[in-house]
C-alpha cells in the first residue's frame, strides 16, 4: 500500500456533515482540532439527532441527550456552530428534501471544505455501511453541485459555489491523511463526551474510546511517517 498523502491545508472554512451525533467524533474530530487550532473555522450539521441509537431509551428521551452531548463533543475540538436538520435516525432517506436541506446548509456556512463519514458501501474491515451514511454521503455531494447552481432550490438562499474538497474519514478508499499527534488528546475526550452512547455499546470495542482511537490513529500513522493520524478520502471539486 502506497503512503498517504497530505490533505492541503490552505482554506479557512469547513462544515462537518454527518448522519448522526458520535459520527465525527470516531476519527475526524482530532483532524478537526488541528485545524481549529490553527484558527480555522468549522461548523457542524447532523441531519438527525441519533434519536434511535440507544437500545432501550426511547427516542423521545435519546434525542435530547445525544444532541446535548454532540455538542458538548464539539466545543472541545473548538466546534461551536451544530446544527441539526432532524431527519429521523435510522431511516434518512437520499433524495430532494435532503438535498435541499444540505443545500441550504452549504450556502449559510459558505464552506471551502466539507467533511463527512464514509458513504462507501462497506467499511474497511468488511462490514456493510450503514444507510444513513450512505444517503447522507451521496446527498452531501450532490448537494455541493446543487449549492453552486442559482436555479436549483433558490429558497435555499444565494448559491455558493465555493467548495473546493469533500473529506471522507472512514473511507476505505482513503489516500490522504493528517497528523493529529498534538489533538489526539482532544479527540478521545471529544468521543468520551458521548457518555451515554458509550455506555449503550456496552463491551462493544467501539465504546472504548482510548482504545479504538488511539488504535487507528496509529495503524494509520503506519502510512503516514509514523505519526498519530486521521485518514480521508479526498474528493476534488
Amino acid at each position: 500500500m502506497a503512503d498517504y498523502e497530505i490533505v492541503p491545508e490552505d482554506w479557512s472554512r469547513a462544515l462537518g456533515v454527518v448522519a448522526h451525533p458520535d459520527d465525527l467524533e470516531y476519527g475526524a474530530a482530532g483532524a478537526i482540532a488541528r485545524w481549529t487550532a490553527q484558527g480555522k473555522w468549522v461548523g457542524y450539521v447532523m441531519v438527525s439527532r441519533g434519536e434511535a441509537g440507544i437500545a432501550g431509551l426511547p427516542p423521545a428521551e435519546c434525542g435530547p441527550l445525544r444532541s446535548a452531548e454532540q455538542i458538548a463533543a464539539a466545543r472541545l475540538v473548538g466546534v461551536d456552530t451544530v446544527d441539526f436538520l432532524d431527519h429521523p435516525d435510522g431511516v434518512i432517506e437520499y433524495g430532494v428534501p435532503l438535498r435541499r436541506d444540505l443545500t441550504a446548509a452549504i450556502r449559510r456556512h459558505r464552506p471551502e471544505v466539507l467533511i463527512t463519514l464514509n458513504h462507501r458501501t462497506h467499511w474497511g474491515f468488511g462490514n456493510r455501511n450503514s444507510p444513513d451514511h450512505r444517503n447522507v454521503g451521496e446527498a452531501l455531494l450532490d448537494a455541493v453541485g446543487d449549492a453552486g447552481n442559482e436555479w436549483i432550490f433558490p429558497e435555499a438562499g444565494p448559491a455558493w459555489g465555493g467548495v473546493r474538497m469533500v473529506l471522507v474519514a472512514g473511507s476505505p478508499e482513503a489516500g490522504h491523511a493528517v497528523d493529529i499527534s498534538a489533538t489526539l488528546d482532544a479527540s478521545v475526550a471529544s468521543l468520551k463526551a458521548h457518555a451515554a452512547y458509550l455506555r449503550g455499546l456496552g463491551d462493544s470495542s467501539m465504546g472504548d474510546a482510548d482504545a479504538f482511537l488511539r488504535g487507528m490513529a496509529e495503524r494509520t500513522g503506519e502510512r503516514f511517517g509514523g505519526v498519530p493520524s486521521c485518514s480521508f478520502e479526498l474528493i476534488g471539486f
